[in-house]
């Protein structure tokens, strides 16, 4: 499938916390979302992204999670995130254009959900990007590939 919708937008003003699902964002160009504690200018990590399918994973072990536990910007049904390859654009609604910069990372030192079930998805299945385009992504747009490598 080529095609998803935005589940959450979620926000927080620092680094290290779950994100607060808000009902849009405004992503900036070559930044990330506005007043989030991840934007910022020229770096290959401004926006991270997770799957719906990646959180029901983890539900699945016990752990009571959802939107913006994870720390990402975008939740998103309808698209494995982690299978699409670095240089993947996705558009959200008309306006925002992100490109796929990882796949993965490891978590911070003392993750909650680390510490409490002994495994985490985002080493494995968090994503992030850069912003190409900017603009507003609002809970319920759709998210399409524009550009697959």
């Amino acid at each position: 499938m080529t095609r998803g919708v935005v589940v959450a937008v979620c926000h927080s003003d620092q680094k290290g916390t779950r994100k607060a699902p808000i009902p849009s964002g405004i992503f900036i160009e070559d930044c990330g979302m506005s007043g989030d504690a991840h934007a910022e200018k020229g770096i290959m990590r401004q926006v991270s992204l997770l799957a719906e399918g990646s959180i029901e994973k983890m539900k699945k072990l016990g752990i009571e999670v959802g939107p913006g536990d994870f720390a990402e910007n975008l939740t998103v049904s309808g698209l494995e995130l982690h299978r699409l390859p670095p240089g993947t654009r996705l558009r959200f609604g008309s306006e925002v254009l992100l490109e796929i910069t990882q796949i993965g990372k490891a978590c911070h030192k003392g993750c909650a959900i680390f510490e409490q079930v002994g495994t985490c998805i985002m080493p494995k299945e968090g994503v992030f990007a850069r912003v190409i385009r900017g603009g507003v992504v609002n809970t319920g747009d759709t998210v399409e590939i524009a550009r697959q490598v």
